[in-house]
C-alpha cells in the first residue's frame, strides 16, 4: 500500500525561531513508519530549515515558483532556486494566490511545467467555490481546472481544496469528499489516460486533527493539504498518525 503524504502549508507565518521551533517539535514527534511528510514554510525560512530537515525523513516544500528560470521577475522566486536551497516540493496555484495574485490556469500549468523541469515535485491546486458547488457546476468548475493547470505529462500531485472550506473550519462532508475525489479520479484518467491512474490526490480545506481520521480512510485521497493546523506541532502530529494508519 501507498504511504499518504501529509503537507503542512504555513503560509505567511512564522519568525526564525518559530519555525526553528516547530521543525523540532515535528520531527522529534513522528510515529513509527510515518506517513511522508513535507512542510512548506514561507521563503525566508527555507534556507535556515534546509541543514534541520537534513537528517530527518521530513522533505522541505516552498509555496510558490516562478515560471521563468531567471530575468526582470522583481520579488519572484524560480524553481531552480527553490532546487538550490535543496527544496523538493513547491505548492502551486493555490487559491489564495489565485484570488489574491490573479493567477490563471496557464499560469499554473507553466509553473508546473518549470517546477518538474527543476527536479521538484508540483503539488498544484484545484478547488470549487460555493456558489459553483450550490448550482451544481463544481464538478465542470474542476475539470477545467486540471485541463488547463496540469501540463502534458504530469507526474506531480493534484491537491483539492473547495474554496469555501479554506481557513473557514468547514471541512465538506464525507459523501463530498469521496464524490469529488471518484470525479477526480476519472478525470485524470480521462485527460492522461495510464498516468491518471497513479497521480496522488490529496484533500485540504480545514483538515485539522479532529477529522482527519475521517477523511483519510476515504477512497483515492492520498493524503491532505493541511494550513492552520500545521502550525500547531500536537496537531499536525495527530493528522500525520491519522495518515499513517489510514
Amino acid at each position: 500500500m501507498t504511504r499518504q503524504i501529509i503537507v503542512g502549508n504555513w503560509k505567511m507565518n512564522g519568525l526564525s525561531r518559530d519555525s526553528q521551533e516547530l521543525v523540532k517539535a515535528i520531527t522529534s514527534g513522528l510515529p513509527a513508519n510515518s506517513a511522508d511528510v513535507v512542510v512548506c514554510p514561507p521563503f525566508t525560512q527555507l534556507g535556515l530549515l534546509t541543514d534541520a530537515l537534513k537528517p530527518t525523513p521530513v522533505k522541505l516544500g516552498a509555496q510558490d515558483c516562478h515560471q521563468d528560470v531567471s530575468g526582470a521577475h522583481t520579488g519572484d522566486i524560480s524553481a531552480s532556486m527553490l532546487a538550490d536551497l535543496g527544496v523538493s516540493y513547491v505548492v502551486l496555484g493555490h487559491s489564495e494566490r489565485r484570488q489574491e495574485h490573479g493567477e490563471l490556469d496557464e499560469t499554473v500549468r507553466e509553473k508546473a511545467m518549470a517546477a518538474a523541469k527543476a527536479g521538484l515535485t508540483p503539488i498544484v491546486c484545484i478547488g470549487e467555490t460555493e456558489e459553483q458547488r450550490e448550482t451544481g457546476e463544481h464538478f465542470d468548475a474542476l475539470g477545467w481546472q486540471i485541463k488547463g493547470s496540469l501540463p502534458d505529462g504530469f507526474n506531480g500531485i493534484l491537491a483539492y481544496e473547495p474554496i469555501w472550506a479554506i481557513g473557514t473550519g468547514l471541512a465538506a462532508t464525507t459523501d463530498q469528499i469521496a464524490e469529488t475525489m471518484k470525479f477526480l479520479r476519472e478525470e485524470l484518467v480521462r485527460q492522461f489516460g495510464e498516468a491518471g491512474k497513479v497521480i496522488k490526490i490529496l484533500y485540504g480545506g480545514s483538515v485539522n486533527a479532529g477529522n482527519a481520521a475521517t477523511i483519510l480512510p476515504i477512497p483515492e485521497v492520498a493524503g491532505a493539504l493541511v494550513g492552520g493546523a500545521s502550525l500547531k506541532a500536537d496537531a499536525f502530529l495527530s493528522i500525520v498518525s491519522a495518515a499513517s494508519a489510514a
